[in-house]
Formats: structure tokens, C-alpha cells, sequence
């Protein structure tokens, strides 16, 4: 299953069933877990982890050394989990020292042609990046994110599950989950709600959760005081426990 063209470093870790395509390269402290299928041209180094069931298109460029002047070739790592599927040209960096030392993806996640996501970013599980879309260093992002083409989200921001931003969409503040942002620079403008009736959330909840939007956005008050207001909703809306988890983890403040 292993193209006779492609070059395998001797300490690779690869399980029997992985397809590798031609000229692809994988370098040492890599390992491949079962099922995953690596197409032609890509290159894998290491230290990388990389789960079950991954495929891994074309010009790849998984594992590279973080694009940071503080970087001097350290041990760092990158870890994938499983069934994800990375398109051509998609650029994942491992972490740095000063960092944490690790860029870690999830599993389940949709990643499109020319995704860039760099040095210390963690990235959830079931998220979808469209074409071209960006991380910068240090990006936290949770579960079912979708960020449309384009999208460019600078270093250390959170955005949080379910959010989603609208193509060309430029993110500098940390996005609240179920949020709905789009611009340059981006703007709240409303509650993801397509994306929470395909994932089955209830009407009940997505009033909940607009009305949770409206004291954040649409009513005037501090930050501080629109979490006061939060709390008279929370205890019939245990969709919102993400949304305090969220708002008790950033730094830095949320898009306004």
C-alpha cells in the first residue's frame, strides 16, 4: 500500500493498512495510525502523532517547524486525531516551547484546501474550514466551528462551539459560542441558527440562546452586567453552560 516512490524515515511508526501515494515524505518521529490514507506529494515530519482513518490529500505540509523567530528546533510536537480529512496544500505546524509545545487537532474535522493553521493552535472535534482559511499562533478553537473562506483569525483568540463566521471575515477578539460574526474587522450579527437546527437543537433552546445574544449584544450592558443577566436563563438552559464556560475561560475580551 506504500508506493515505491515515496521516502519513509526507518524510525516512522506506520500501521499495516496506511496508504501512502507516490513521492510523499515521511520523516522521523512520525506515526500513522490505521486506516488513514496519505495521497502523493505530501510531507509528513515529525514529532507528529497522527490517529485512525485520516486522509491526507495532495501538497500537504503536515508537522513543519513553527514559523517562529523563537523557535530553535526544539522537540515540539503535533497531535491529530481521527477521521479527519485535510485537503491539498493544507499547511499544520507543530508548537512551541513558550507555548505549550504542542498544535493539537481534534477529530472529525473538515479541512479545506490551503488551511493554514499554525504553532500552538488546539482545534475541537466536527469543525469545518473552508478554503483558505487561517489561524495564527496560539488559537483556541472548540467543537463545531465553522469558519468560511478566507477567514483570518489572529494569534491568541478563542472562538468558541458552534460559532461560525461568514466569508472574508477578519477575527481579532475572542467569539462566543452560537455567535455569528462576519467583516473586516469582524462583527457580531446574529445567532448561528442554521447551524444549531442541523445539529438538532430544539426551538426551545435556540430562543434561549438568542435571548443570551440580546443581553450581550442588543442590550446596552457592560460585559459584567450581561452576565448577570445570563444567569436568570441558565437554570431552564443547560445549552448555556458553554456559553459560561466560555466567557469564564477567555482573556482579553469578546468581539463586541
Amino acid at each position: 500500500m506504500i508506493h515505491p516512490s515515496a521516502i519513509i524515515d526507518p524510525s516512522a511508526i506506520i500501521a499495516d493498512d496506511v496508504k501512502i501515494g507516490p513521492f510523499t515524505v515521511i520523516g522521523p518521529k512520525v506515526e500513522i495510525g490505521a486506516g488513514c490514507e496519505i495521497m502523493s506529494h505530501v510531507v509528513i515530519n515529525g514529532p507528529t502523532r497522527i490517529g485512525k482513518n485520516n486522509r491526507i490529500f495532495q501538497f500537504a505540509s503536515i508537522g513543519e517547524e513553527p514559523q517562529d523567530k523563537k523557535f530553535y528546533g526544539e522537540d515540539t510536537w503535533l497531535e491529530i486525531g481521527d477521521n479527519n480529512l485535510i485537503r491539498e496544500s493544507v499547511t499544520i505546524n507543530r508548537g512551541t516551547v513558550g507555548g505549550g509545545g504542542i498544535t493539537r487537532i481534534g477529530s472529525n474535522n473538515w479541512i479545506m484546501a490551503y488551511v493554514h493553521i499554525a504553532h500552538d493552535c488546539i482545534v475541537g472535534n466536527d469543525n469545518i474550514f473552508a478554503n483558505n482559511a487561517s489561524l495564527a499562533g496560539h488559537v483556541l478553537i472548540d467543537d463545531y466551528v465553522i469558519l468560511g473562506g478566507f477567514t483570518l483569525v489572529s494569534q491568541f483568540n478563542y472562538l468558541g462551539s458552534h460559532s461560525f463566521s461568514a466569508m472574508g471575515s477578519v477575527i481579532s477578539r475572542n467569539i462566543p459560542p452560537y455567535v455569528l460574526v462576519s467583516g473586516h474587522m469582524a462583527k457580531p450579527v446574529g445567532v448561528n441558527v442554521e447551524g444549531l437546527r442541523r445539529r438538532q437543537f430544539t426551538d426551545n433552546q435556540i430562543r434561549n440562546i438568542r435571548q443570551a445574544y440580546k443581553y450581550l449584544y442588543r442590550s446596552g450592558l457592560r460585559l459584567e452586567e450581561a452576565e448577570q443577566k445570563l444567569h436568570s436563563i441558565q437554570q431552564e438552559s443547560s445549552e448555556l453552560e458553554i456559553l459560561f464556560s466560555f466567557l469564564a475561560k477567555q482573556e482579553g475580551g469578546i468581539i463586541r
